[in-house]
């Protein structure tokens, strides 16, 4: 029996119940049943013409049609008028009003008569019955069993059990079948989607700023496309391709290019589909999804979020997880099944390489790693042509400057950046998203939505020397990145916010930026300090991040002359691992008191930085909190008239922070 004789014979049930039904439904159409009192006074006046006894089931027809429904409307007008046993005898109008509507709802449920009846006959009913039928010259009629109508509730009882028959029957039959999907049916398939050569439109034109990925990419494109030339020199193409990166950066957009440049069917799953809550699942769906795969090569198998299913063995609470394990252990042993002239491509993303299982990551299984970055100034200008090509921008829009003020932001990050801006420009009824538009997009993604907090004048003043120690550390201090607005007005879950806006990207710091940074970080807290002496609970943010900053500069960096170069893990690295439930510390309580100090020797002398700066620099920072009392935002031209030009030349305000 195929794949669709199951729905075929539901269906062919379904249709064969409805006909029993509606055969049924007419042979007893017509009928009008009544109770055996009923039709034995209407026998005693003889206005029966004819029986037909099956068992205890007596149809017939009426003699006079009218004088029985007469009959029945006296009868059943007596039945309602007649009190229950232990009523009480009406004496309010109210009552009998309430007694004449019950008993005219109750004529009004008199049944109609048709020419013929249908009534039950008791069991001891046998000879009597017959006597008084043959003494009113009532013709009669014996059927001794109803075949048609023991068929139709023989059948109604046994379909049930015959779908189950039925349904097993199929069942076994595939599971006999080793190239079948079992018992289960289509739970332990694959859930890859296919997306056929002509589905997949995107190219490597779409994918812009990862010229170096699509480099590593491109032999596998040519592969694909004509895999003998490699084979005729003895070279074999990777099996396995892992894609690493920060969220966003593209590499599903990267894979989907590659199956589009090479002109073959895509196969794409998520690493999470593969772990259901039965062990043995995961491992059936990888051997059809391959099967898949080698039955429709040359193709490309993409598994996205590999990490979910590929992390390392015997890892976690309890030592592990059987059925994501079993599932890991056929993944490897698939991918070691391909043969050298199968053209079969593994292409999987992740962006926690660190936690998958070596095995997985050998030669022979994933051979080559192409790490996926956030995009670099020249990128992200591709990719903001890529993103509008289908939005109108107005004159004064530069895509370089605005790809040169979001420094950082990945390839979904601008993504959503041109479409806040076509938001933004649509609610203002624009025709063209202008640069104001991109500025707004960009304040929303950095610096949170504006909320509609009104904060009361001592929380504004407090807000706006916070935020001016801030900006004021950031101006004077040349390490640190320029000031690109501050504002007092609640956004996200800050009261206010200063925003840096570097001017060239850095893939490394030093000591002395990172202590200008700290420096910058509690100057809101230093100039709360000294203009309310008191402190506030808006610094919590500033303190976590310094301390952050500070425990990595002593514990990963080596940056402190009393630890030394040496490199302390903090157990944070990998939580959802659960090693370090049954890792120990390797250093000592000591040590870790000498950390502790140290950082808070770094902090300290940041802050006192911070507060020195500020009273030198007491009337600018009396300047930019008044300022942003009176507009709320300043922006890098205003702080230009307001403290004068940002420091480019070396300063010696860092050096005061130096290592005892």
């Amino acid at each position: 029996m195929g794949r669709s004789s199951m729905p075929f014979f539901l269906v062919m049930m379904l249709l064969g119940l409805l006909v029993i039904w509606g055969w049924r439904e007419m042979f007893n159409a017509g009928q009008t049943p009544v109770d055996y009192s009923f039709f034995l006074q209407q026998v005693r006046k003889g206005n029966v013409k004819a029986v037909t006894i099956s068992t205890l089931t007596v149809r017939g027809t009426w003699a006079n049609v009218t004088l029985a429904q007469s009959d029945l409307d006296e009868r059943m007008k007596k039945l309602a008028e007649k009190p229950a046993a232990g009523d009480t005898k009406p004496d309010s109008d109210s009552t009998k009003k309430e007694s004449s509507d019950e008993t005219a709802s109750k004529e009004a449920e008199t049944p109609k008569l048709a020419d013929r009846f249908t009534t039950e006959v008791p069991v001891l009913e046998g000879d009597q019955l017959i006597r008084l039928l043959d003494e009113n010259d009532v013709k009669v009629t014996a059927v001794n069993s109803e075949t048609s109508v023991m068929l139709l509730q023989a059948m109604i009882y046994l379909l049930p059990f015959a779908i189950i028959m039925m349904f097993l029957f199929v069942a076994m039959r595939r599971s006999a079948d080793p190239m079948s999907s079992g018992m289960f049916g289509n739970f332990i398939r694959s859930q890859a989607k296919r997306f056929r050569p002509n589905d997949v439109t995107t190219s490597f034109d779409d994918v812009a700023g990862m010229d170096h990925a699509k480099r590593e990419l491109q032999e596998v494109v040519e592969f694909l496309k004509d895999p003998s030339k490699f084979q005729r020199l003895g070279a074999e193409i990777p099996k396995g391709v892992l894609l690493a990166g920060p969220p966003g950066t593209g590499k599903t957009l990267l894979a989907r290019a590659v199956a589009g440049e090479a002109g073959v069917p895509f196969f794409s799953i998520n690493g999470s589909e593969f772990i259901q809550m039965f062990v043995g699942v995961g491992a059936s769906r990888v051997r059809d999804m391959f099967r898949t795969a080698k039955e429709n090569a040359p193709c490309i198998l993409f598994i996205d979020e590999i990490d979910a299913v590929g992390r390392v063995r015997g890892a976690g609470v309890g030592g592990g997880h059987d059925e994501r394990e079993q599932t890991l252990n056929q993944i490897l042993s698939e991918m070691d099944g391909f043969q050298p002239t199968e053209a079969c491509i593994v292409i999987a993303a992740t962006n926690r390489p660190d936690v998958l299982d070596p095995a997985l990551l050998r030669p022979g299984r994933f051979d080559r790693h192409v790490s996926i970055d956030r995009p670099s100034r020249e990128g992200r200008v591709g990719i903001l042509r890529v993103h509008v090509r289908k939005v109108p921008l107005g004159d004064d829009v530069n895509l370089e400057e605005v790809a040169g003020g979001t420094i950082g932001f990945s390839g979904a990050d601008l993504r959503n950046l041109v479409n806040e801006a076509a938001l933004h420009a649509a609610r203002e009824g624009k025709t063209q998203v202008g640069r104001d538009d991109f500025e707004s997009a960009r304040d929303k993604i950095m610096m949170g939505v504006p909320r509609e907090e009104v904060l009361n004048e001592k929380e504004r003043r407090m807000t706006a020397y916070h935020e001016a120690g801030h900006a004021l550390l950031a101006w004077l201090l040349p390490e640190n990145d320029p000031v690109h607005k501050v504002t007092i007005v609640p956004r996200g879950r800050a009261l206010g916010v200063t925003q840096l806006l570097p001017e060239e990207e850095r893939f490394h710091m030093g000591e002395r930026r990172l202590k200008s940074q700290l420096a910058m970080m509690l100057a809101g807290r230093a100039a709360e300090k000294m203009v309310f002496d008191e402190y506030s609970a808006g610094a919590e943010d500033d303190i976590r991040r310094a301390s952050q900053v500070a425990r990595r500069m002593v514990s990963a960096w080596g940056m402190s002359d009393k630890i030394g170069p040496v490199a302390f893990r903090d157990g944070e690295e990998h939580p959802f691992l659960g090693k370090e439930i049954h890792e120990a510390r390797k250093f000592s309580e000591q040590t870790a008191f000498l950390i502790d100090q140290e950082m808070q020797r770094i902090l300290n002398a940041a802050q006192d930085l911070a507060t020195q700066v500020l009273q030198e620099n007491r009337d600018s920072l009396d300047r930019v909190a008044e300022e942003l009392l009176k507009t709320e935002v300043v922006e890098r031209e205003h702080l230009i008239q307001l403290i004068g030009p940002k420091r480019v030349e070396e300063s010696q305000g860092p050096d005061a922070i130096k290592s005892e």
